[in-house]
């Protein structure tokens, strides 16, 4: 316990003892946080729909040969 409390502190002297400090760590957390689960969340949805997505299909968008 007394090693979680160690750290607990650290974090309060780094991040949370000065509010500008806090609050540009606030920002750029929400930044990335989002960053990430939006790749994450593109990455599955195109992993669950291979073959059902316009790009996949090879017909679409395409226009007949004319001779």
């Amino acid at each position: 316990m007394a090693n979680q409390k160690g750290a607990l502190e650290g974090f309060y002297r780094l991040i949370m003892r000065r509010n500008s400090v806090y609050v540009s760590f606030i920002i750029a957390g929400a930044f990335f946080g989002e960053r990430a689960v939006d790749y994450g969340v593109h990455k599955l949805w195109e992993s669950k729909n291979i073959g059902k997505r316009y790009e996949d299909i090879s017909v679409l968008g395409q226009r007949p040969v004319e001779e």
